[in-house]
C-alpha cells in the first residue's frame, strides 16, 4: 500500500498545485479568498463535525486529536465539481433575475496518515493497550479566488465608465497532523505552512467619444506562512449497546476543542498600473513595482462539539466555530472584515454493518445542516452579515481491498448564500473520495 499511496500522492501533487477552480464567485474577493472547509468527506456530509468526529478508519484533521483514534495505515483522497448561479438579488419589474449558471472543480485533499503501533501485534500478543500514537500529511487548499466582476456608471463630466474587477489564484496549506490518546482522552496538534499565490486586476474603460485613456492596474501576492492549531476530546463511555454481546459496539459521547491563536504570514507582491488601448495594448505606464514584501495576520480561531454514537448503528453531533476575521490584516486589504461563526448539525445511520447478505444495511448514510457566515468587508455603520446556508447528504461506500475493510464517499450539498444581498449566489457541490485502509504497516513478524 505504501508504493501506491506514494505513486498517487505524487501523480496528483501538481495537480493540487496548478490546478485552479475557474469559478466566479464575488464573494471570494474578501480577505484571502474563500476559506477551505478542513472536513474530508466521511465529516462534511454530516455539515461538518470535526470538533468531536473519530473514527478508528477514517482521517480528521479539524481536531488534530482524532487522528490518536486510527488504528489502520489509511490513504484519503479526495475531488469535487461544483455548479454556481449567480444573480442580482434586486427584482426587476417585480420578477425575479434567473440564475447565471458555471461549473468548476479540483482536487479536494490528499491525506495519509498511520498509526505509530500496529493493533495486529497487540492482538498477538494479546495485549491491550491504553495508550495510542498516529500521524498525518495533508496537502489541501487553504483559500481560493475566482470572480469577474463589471459594474457600469455614469459620472459627471465624464460619462459612462465600465469598471471592471477580477481575481483569480489560491493558498495551500500542507499539514504535519500529530494526535495521541490515552484512555478516554485525546489530544493533537496540526503544524502547517501556507503557500500559494492570488493575482487581481482593475480595470477602468471609458466611451469611446471621451478623451480619456483606458487604465489597468494589476498585482500579483505569493504567500507564505506558518499554520498551526491544536486539539482536545474527551470520550464518556455508557456502556454496550447489547450487555449480553462481549464484542457488541460501544455508546459513547465525543466532547471536542479545537483552536488556533492568530498567526503571521508574508506576501511578495508585484504591480503595475498604466494605460491601455483595445483593452490589452500598453500605452504608458504609470507605476510599477517588483518583489515588495508585506506582513499579515492570520485570524485566531476556536471551535467546540459534541457527538453521540450509538455503537455502529448511527451518531448526531452539532459544532460551532468562531473566526475572529476582524484581526486579518494584508497590504491589499483596505476595510475590515467581520468576524464569523459556524454552526453545523448532522449524524449517520448504518442499518446493519454485521449484515452478510444485504449490502445497503452496511453502508454510511450521512445528512447534514450548516450555517455559516461570509467575513465580508465592513462599510462604516453597517454590521449586517452575508449568510451561507446549506444541506448535505452522502453515503459511505466499504468495500474490501486486499483483504482490508476500505471505503468510497460519496455525496453532494446544496447552499444558498447572499440571500437578500446584492449578489445571490445558489450552489450544488458533488464530491467523491476514496479510503483505503491497511493494518499490515510495522507489524512483527513471527515464526514458530
Amino acid at each position: 500500500m505504501i508504493k501506491k499511496s506514494l505513486i498517487l500522492v505524487l501523480l496528483a501533487l501538481p495537480l493540487t498545485i496548478w490546478a485552479q477552480p475557474k469559478g466566479n464567485s464575488p464573494y471570494s474577493r474578501f480577505g484571502i479568498g474563500d476559506v477551505a472547509d478542513r472536513n474530508f468527506y466521511s465529516s462534511a456530509f454530516m455539515g461538518g463535525l470535526g470538533a468531536s468526529f473519530t473514527d478508528p478508519y477514517q482521517i480528521n484533521i479539524v481536531n488534530p486529536a482524532s487522528i490518536g483514534s486510527l488504528t489502520a495505515t489509511t490513504f484519503d483522497m479526495g475531488i469535487f465539481a461544483k455548479s454556481s448561479g449567480l444573480r442580482d438579488g434586486e427584482s426587476v419589474n417585480g420578477e425575479d433575475n434567473p440564475y447565471s449558471t458555471l461549473w468548476s472543480g479540483n482536487l479536494g485533499y490528499i491525506s495519509l496518515a498511520m498509526p505509530l503501533q500496529n493493533r495486529v501485534n497487540d492482538l498477538l500478543e494479546r495485549k491491550k493497550r491504553d495508550f495510542s500514537m498516529a500521524t498525518a500529511f495533508t496537502l489541501m487548499p487553504f483559500s481560493t479566488v475566482g470572480y469577474n466582476i463589471a459594474i457600469t456608471e455614469n459620472i459627471d463630466n465624464i460619462g459612462e465608465v465600465k469598471k471592471k474587477f477580477e481575481g483569480e489564484g489560491g493558498t495551500y496549506q500542507f499539514l504535519w497532523s500529530n494526535g495521541m490518546k490515552y484512555k478516554n482522552f485525546s489530544a493533537g496538534i496540526n503544524l502547517g505552512y501556507l503557500f500559494g499565490q492570488i493575482e487581481y486586476a482593475r480595470t477602468a474603460e471609458f466611451d469611446n467619444q471621451q478623451p480619456f485613456f483606458n487604465t489597468l492596474f494589476t498585482e500579483t501576492n505569493q504567500f507564505s506562512g506558518f499554520l498551526w492549531d491544536f486539539g482536545l476530546i474527551y470520550t464518556i463511555d455508557l456502556g454496550k449497546v447489547s450487555d449480553d454481546d462481549e464484542n457488541s459496539a460501544s455508546r459513547r459521547i465525543n466532547l471536542g476543542l479545537h483552536g488556533r491563536s492568530k498567526t503571521s504570514f508574508t506576501t511578495t507582491a508585484s504591480g503595475f498600473e498604466g494605460s491601455i488601448q483595445n483593452g490589452t495594448a500598453l500605452l504608458d505606464t504609470l507605476n510599477a513595482t517588483e518583489a515588495m514584501d508585506f506582513d499579515g495576520t492570520l485570524p485566531s480561531e476556536i471551535g467546540f462539539g459534541a457527538s453521540f454514537y450509538n455503537g455502529q448503528k448511527f451518531a448526531l453531533g452539532i459544532n460551532y466555530t468562531l473566526t475572529n476575521w476582524s484581526q486579518f490584516d494584508a497590504h491589499y486589504v483596505n476595510n475590515s472584515l467581520n468576524d464569523t461563526y459556524r454552526l453545523s448539525f448532522g449524524g449517520f445511520y448504518r442499518p446493519n454493518y454485521k449484515s452478510i447478505s444485504n449490502y445497503f444495511s452496511r453502508i454510511y448514510y450521512r445528512f447534514g445542516f450548516y450555517y455559516n457566515q461570509v467575513p465580508n468587508a465592513i462599510p462604516e455603520n453597517f454590521d449586517n452579515s452575508i449568510e451561507d446556508v446549506g444541506v448535505s447528504f452522502g453515503m459511505g461506500l466499504p468495500f474490501f481491498y486486499q483483504r482490508k475493510v476500505s471505503h468510497a464517499n460519496l455525496g453532494f450539498s446544496l447552499g444558498l448564500r447572499g440571500r437578500g444581498t446584492a449578489v445571490e449566489e445558489r450552489y450544488m457541490r458533488i464530491s467523491f473520495s476514496f479510503t483505503f485502509n491497511d493494518d499490515e504497516w510495522f507489524i512483527k513478524r513471527k515464526y514458530n
